[in-house]
């Protein structure tokens, strides 16, 4: 017995130095939730884009929000603990081309599947060239409208994103545009 503990012990060992889980690096956490009350001291993203009408239509939208289709279709790599936004869930979004390429490691901080609102929050993570937090929404209006979301707050972590000043923010909201476009492509299809 004394030989089969010693022996299980040793190969459950970790090989290499345990790195610590990324924390979020920003303090308002879950801000998002109520757009009308964002943070100050951050840059505030609010974009919003009719991607469909009807119950089928804020399915789908909602089903490719959550599972990060959206982001990927868009061109983003995503790499992901999970298939689904959960609280907790860490990930990565990366976009550029070939060898070039800026990741971003996120936490979801909230989510929402509710009867007319589906979608979730991710908050910048340690190593993120951002300090924030970034909603993903889909809402069923009572007239059918399907209405796509994204509200953020951000500001500059890291060197390079500092440096890139004012042009971070038109970076920000043409990603928004492009992903909103690409939500109702994919409710369409």
């Amino acid at each position: 017995m004394t030989r089969l503990t010693h022996s299980l012990s040793r190969t459950t060992r970790p090989t290499g130095p345990v790195r610590p889980r990324p924390s979020l690096s920003y303090r308002e956490v879950g801000a998002t939730r109520t757009p009308e009350h964002l943070p100050e001291g951050y840059h505030h993203l609010r974009h919003s884009t009719v991607v469909g009408h009807g119950r089928a239509a804020f399915e789908a939208a909602g089903e490719a929000v959550t599972t990060w289709r959206t982001h990927r279709a868009s061109g983003a790599t995503v790499r992901s603990e999970a298939v689904r936004a959960e609280p907790g869930v860490h990930l990565e979004v990366s976009v550029g081309f070939g060898r070039v390429r800026l990741g971003a490691p996120c936490e979801v901080v909230w989510t929402a599947y509710e009867e007319h609102r589906v979608g979730f929050a991710y908050g910048t993570l340690t190593g993120h060239p951002e300090l924030g937090e970034e909603s993903f929404v889909v809402d069923l209006a009572p007239d059918g409208t399907v209405r796509f979301t994204i509200t953020a707050f951000s500001r500059p972590a890291a060197w390079y994103t500092r440096l890139a000043g004012p042009l971070i923010p038109l970076l920000q909201r043409t990603y928004a545009r492009r992903l909103g476009r690409t939500l109702r492509r994919l409710v369409r299809s």
